[in-house]
């Protein structure tokens, strides 16, 4: 396992749905993924430190695992089938006693922002990752080519999109996401 930090929270200008970017410490490694606006919400409030007047949905899961006297160890994003991401939350019931629930990886990182656990993507899912974000960097290749008028001397200077076209993205790419 990886472990990674939020690194990004914008909004995907192709898709116009939020994008989570986490990233390793180094700056090395990147993975992207897509999620829900309600916890694109939960992901953001909890980065610029808003306070909210009665808890929501993830205060609520951080309250109940503290008072069942739970601590949350680590997220894991362990897997990545089609376009589905798979993660878990990892529970610590005593030192050494862990338990292992499946969840959505935004729940997941929106609980470990609230608890300050770590964030885990195991290499595969690194992998998996970059090949789609090869994919989509040829996707939007094909689609900006489709959308641009039939002029061979244009469309034969149009340079590819790079593999690593994730790592280059910066903020102002894509703009700010905002509550």
């Amino acid at each position: 396992m990886l472990n990674m930090n939020v690194s990004h929270l914008t909004v995907d200008p192709v898709t116009h749905m939020p994008l989570l970017i986490l990233q390793d410490a180094a700056g090395i490694e990147a993975v992207p993924i897509w999620i829900g606006s309600a916890e694109a919400a939960a992901i953001a409030s909890q980065l610029e430190n808003v306070e909210m007047e009665r808890p929501v949905a993830h205060d609520l899961m951080k309250n109940l695992i503290g008072q069942c006297g739970l601590r949350v160890e680590r997220v894991e994003v362990r897997d990545l089938k089609g376009s589905t991401f798979y993660a878990s939350i990892i529970l610590e019931r005593q030192p050494g006693e862990l338990i292992e629930l499946d969840a959505r990886p935004s729940d997941a990182i929106a609980l470990a922002l609230r608890t300050g656990a770590s964030i885990a993507v195991a290499p595969r899912v690194v992998e998996k990752t970059r090949k789609l974000g090869r994919s989509l960097a040829r996707q939007s290749l094909k689609a900006r080519r489709r959308s641009e008028p039939a002029d061979d001397e244009y469309t034969d200077t149009v340079a590819p999109l790079p593999p690593d076209l994730l790592d280059q993205l910066r903020d102002e790419d894509f703009g700010k996401w905002k509550m």
